[in-house]
C-alpha cells in the first residue's frame, strides 16, 4: 500500500493570498502546498485508489499527480477546505462509470447531504454532477482488502474522524486524541498528523504536539501535514526527530 500526500497545507493553501512572509516568497518547491487530502493506493493488478478528503484543490492535484481513478472516498469531516473540490468527481464518474462510494462519520454526511443537495436530489435545473453514495460509518470496515478504521478525534470541540488504514493512520485537523482513540491507534507503522504551526492553537496540534502523539505510539514514520505558513520546511524540518519528517506535496509514502 501506498500513501501519495496530494496536498498538505491548511485551508488557505500556502502561499497565502496577498502575503509576502518569507514562506510564501520561498523559492523551495515543498513550501509551495494545496489544500490537504491523500491518495491511499492498495498494491496488487487491481489495486484500488481511496481518496481521503475532497480538497478545493482536486482538480489540480488531479491532473499533477495523473490520477485516473477514484474508487472511494472517506471524508474526515465538513469543513470547505476538505470537501469542496466534491464535484470534480464528476469527471472520474464519466471515467469509470459507476457510482463512487464515500464514507464519513454522521454529521459529515449530513452537512455534504445539505450543502451540496443537488448531487443527491433530481432537478430538471441540475446538469452534469457526480454520482455518490454516502454512508455514515462508526465502526471498523473492509474496503478493497484494506481494514479500514474510523477514529473519533478532537478538532477544537468537534469531533471529526481520522482514518486507520491497516497499519497506517491519517490525522488531519487534530488537537487532541482522547484515549479510546489512542487504543484504535496502537500498532500503527505510519502516522499522518495536521502540525499546523510552532506556535499553540484552539483547534489544530502545533508541531510539538504532534511530535508528543508520535512519542505515544511510536510509529517506524511519522509524517506532519496541514502546515501553514508559518512553517518552512527546510528551517522547521531540520529541527525534528529523527524518525518524524514534514510533508510535501506529491510526497509517496510506503505503508
Amino acid at each position: 500500500m501506498k500513501i501519495r500526500i496530494l496536498g498538505c497545507g491548511t485551508s488557505t493553501g500556502v502561499p497565502v493570498i496577498g502575503c509576502r512572509c518569507e514562506v510564501c516568497s520561498s523559492d523551495e518547491p515543498r513550501n509551495r502546498r494545496t489544500r490537504t487530502s491523500a491518495l491511499i493506493q492498495s498494491g496488487g493488478k487491481n489495486g484500488k485508489n481511496i481518496l481521503i478528503d475532497t480538497s478545493t484543490d482536486l482538480r489540480v492535484q488531479s491532473l499533477k499527480n495523473d490520477i485516473e481513478r477514484i474508487d472511494a472516498v472517506l471524508f474526515t469531516h465538513p469543513h470547505a477546505d476538505h470537501v469542496h473540490g466534491i464535484d470534480d468527481l464528476r469527471v472520474f464518474n464519466l471515467i469509470q462509470k459507476e457510482i463512487i462510494p464515500c464514507y464519513g462519520d454522521r454529521l459529515t454526511v449530513e452537512r455534504i447531504k445539505k450543502a451540496f443537495d443537488y448531487i443527491f436530489t433530481d432537478s430538471e435545473y441540475d446538469g452534469w454532477k457526480p454520482s455518490l453514495s454516502l454512508s455514515a460509518i462508526e465502526e471498523p470496515f473492509e474496503l478493497f482488502g484494506l481494514k479500514v478504521t474510523p477514529v473519533g478525534i478532537y478538532h477544537g470541540t468537534a469531533v471529526i474522524t481520522g482514518w486507520r488504514i491497516n497499519d497506517a493512520a491519517y490525522l488531519t485537523d487534530c488537537s487532541s486524541v482522547p484515549p479510546e482513540s489512542l487504543e484504535r491507534l496502537r500498532g500503527v507503522n505510519v502516522l499522518i498528523v495536521g502540525a499546523l504551526r510552532r506556535r499553540p492553537h484552539p483547534s489544530h496540534f502545533s508541531i510539538d504536539q504532534a511530535v508528543e502523539l508520535s512519542r505515544k505510539l511510536s510509529p517506524e514514520r511519522t509524517v506532519l501535514t496541514h502546515l501553514s505558513h508559518n512553517v518552512d520546511y527546510v528551517k522547521d524540518g531540520d529541527t525534528l526527530p529523527s524518525a518524524v519528517e514534514l510533508a510535501y506535496d506529491g510526497m509517496e509514502i510506503d505503508a
